[in-house]
């Protein structure tokens, strides 16, 4: 659809919501049309932009100073639309008292009860909300700009649906026919009154939900026709969310969103409700940004302890983007994905959730593992028994493989041929290698492969299971500093495998290829990648040298600038590592004296410079520092124990 937005459109709202007032064109066009006797749709138009009314001709025209007039003429935006609310509210903060109430018998403002007392800002603030409410306005916007779920579930079947276009389910979406099956999504999870429990928000796709109901809960990792992340439960109730209200009812019908009680211990954060027995899921939501900042949370009194792991699992659910782990050693670590983000998680799980008291550490940053060339050699490793022998090589990917892997063009949902097709053609893969990747890791699906580049190898199919669960083990914790790695592929050269069955379990199979991992990383140049924050800065021209030397101190690097037409603003985009993100926002705004907004989304990787297995490199010591807050002994890890000799 149609995703632009312009003020003239009426598409753009604008107002305080500190003081809960707004407006829109639209609005205003409204009031001057019926008093000019023109056309909404023309008037519209004529309150944006270069238009320009003369009261003295009675005519509109297009250039700022015409002839004949003296001075220049107000544009009609600031006219017609800020000069009213201007006055209305100077006179009330000034306390005329006869020139705002003539203005508000003019407006049609009337004030009941216990307001005609109010003077100063309160008076200001209810008259405002009484003359061009917010919510009103914001209303009115999404009742006659957004497409109606009949029309919009139409076009939007492709992105919502990951199954074929053209089964049951897809259909059902389509045409939003609520006596058809049910296609639900659960977006996310909404605390109750109640502790503990969860309402389960979402939107209904198709069919009609209602109590008691029976239905499959899919969650992310279902596959259709697998139990995994399967559950066939009833639905306890329905209810209506209305702002801070919920209203109990008996079914919903398609296009409405609703929250179900009773299913929100069989899904996490978000899955598919559907009562079609073959149904795909409903595509996840896709959030652009990865967390990366993370800090590890502790009790102050240790009795809180249960509270705290409690309220963690809370914090988990209600948010999409926070990722809660507990490390080895014990902490507990919340991710997100920013300064700000992680700050009000904190809140939220001080005030909300756990409601105890704790310490936070000073925030860190993950970094990834990955290499800069194939490996010098090729790893060998053996198993326990020594019957069999591992031969490894690793080597680089490019980030733009990466990427398209972390978007899901070359993952493992992908279909096959075309993902070998695009291996081929884009990356000049050959032919056999596309065809023979074993797994994505960490997580099934991040940027790690292991190709299988052997030739003619007994039993090695046998053993693929046990070669994958080592390499989800080896990506998710590498050897540097057991960080996930990224941007690594793992070709097997080789294998030796012993002839009886029983001596090339899983025992036998998986310690070897996870230290064969760990020897090619380390022959083939390791480094790490940090994350980089792409950012955006709004300021003025003169603020810029300030900008500059806040980005130049915190190893940031300004790559465009843009000056907006008309304003002395520039809008100037930049790339900060995230290590360097803390305590950014108020440096910048202390050295340009806030007049610059930045605003950080999370961008890309970044491999870091120099090389870690030189004493004393810039490197290795953030490798010891983030072993030694992890609790892992304190030094580089060494080639020789992983690697094994003939």
């Amino acid at each position: 659809g149609d995703v632009q937005v312009a003020p003239e459109k009426g598409t753009v709202a604008f107002g305080s919501g500190l003081h809960g007032w707004g407006f829109n064109c639209e609005r205003f066009a409204k009031i001057y049309a019926a008093k000019m006797g023109v056309d909404k749709e023309k008037m519209m138009g004529r309150l944006w932009g270069d238009s320009f009314f003369n009261a003295k001709k009675k005519t509109w025209t297009n250039v700022q100073q015409p002839e004949g007039c003296t001075e220049p003429l107000p544009r009609a935006f600031c006219q017609f639309i800020m000069t009213p609310i201007n006055q209305l509210m100077r006179a009330i903060m000034d306390d005329q008292k006869d020139k705002y109430e003539k203005m508000m018998g003019t407006l049609g403002i009337v004030l009941k009860g216990d307001d005609k007392s109010l003077t100063g800002k309160p008076l200001m603030k209810r008259t405002m909300q009484i003359w061009i409410n917010a919510a009103d306005t914001l209303l009115s916007m999404i009742v006659t700009k957004l497409p109606s779920p009949k029309q919009a579930q139409r076009y939007r079947v492709e992105n919502l649906y990951e199954g074929p276009m053209d089964d049951e389910a897809a259909n059902a979406i389509r045409n939003c026919d609520k006596d058809g099956p049910l296609m639900m999504y659960i977006s996310k999870m909404v605390p109750t009154s109640d502790k503990g429990r969860f309402y389960a928000f979402g939107r209904v796709f198709s069919g009609t939900v209602a109590t008691g109901q029976k239905v499959r809960i899919q969650g992310p990792h279902y596959k259709p026709g697998s139990k995994e992340d399967l559950s066939v439960k009833n639905i306890q109730r329905t209810v209506l969310m209305m702002g801070r209200a919920t209203e109990q009812i008996s079914d919903v019908p398609c296009g409405n969103t609703v929250a179900l009680v009773g299913i929100d211990q069989y899904l996490l954060k978000s899955g598919t409700l559907t009562t079609i027995e073959d149904a795909h899921n409903i595509a996840d939501m896709k959030y652009s940004v990865s967390p990366v900042v993370k800090v590890a949370v502790k009790v102050k009194d240790g009795k809180d302890l249960p509270k705290l792991v409690d309220g963690l699992k809370k914090l988990s659910k209600s948010d999409p983007l926070v990722v809660c782990t507990t490390e080895e050693s014990g902490e507990h670590v919340i991710a997100g994905c920013g300064e700000l983000h992680v700050e009000i998680c904190l809140k939220d799980l001080r005030d909300e959730y756990a409601q105890c008291e704790f310490t936070v550490s000073d925030p860190v940053v993950s970094y990834r593992e990955t290499v800069n060339e194939t490996s010098n050699q090729t790893c060998l490793s053996k198993s326990p028994n020594k019957h069999n022998r591992i031969y490894l090589q690793a080597e680089p990917m490019s980030d733009e493989l990466c990427m398209a892997i972390e978007s899901g063009k070359l993952g493992p949902k992908a279909e096959a041929k075309e993902r070998a097709k695009l291996f081929r053609e884009k990356f000049d893969w050959d032919e056999n290698s596309a065809r023979k990747i074993w797994a994505w890791g960490p997580e099934t699906e991040g940027a790690n492969l292991v190709v299988d580049a052997t030739q003619a190898v007994q039993y090695i199919i046998e053993i693929k299971e046990h070669v994958n669960s080592a390499f989800q083990w080896a990506t998710k914790e590498g050897p540097l500093c057991e960080e996930n790695m990224r941007g690594i592929r793992f070709n097997i050269m080789d294998v030796t495998l012993h002839t009886d069955a029983i001596h090339r379990g899983a025992g036998q199979i998986m310690p070897p290829t996870r230290r064969c991992c760990f020897a090619a990383e380390l022959t083939a140049k390791p480094t790490l990648q940090e994350p980089v924050f792409l950012v955006e800065i709004t300021c003025p021209q003169e603020a810029m040298s300030g900008v500059y030397n806040c980005m130049n101190l915190r190893r940031g690097c300004v790559f465009e600038e843009n000056p907006r037409e008309g304003t002395p603003l520039v809008q100037v985009k930049a790339h900060l590592p995230v290590a360097e993100s803390f305590g950014f926002v108020a440096a910048l705004r202390q050295a340009t004296s806030g007049q610059a907004f930045p605003q950080c989304v999370f961008d890309h990787w970044e491999n870091l410079q120099g090389d870690c297995l030189v004493d004393g490199s810039k490197m290795q010591d953030l490798i010891l520092a983030v072993r030694k807050r992890k609790n892992i002994k304190v030094e580089m890890p060494k080639l020789g124990d992983y690697l094994d000799k003939l």
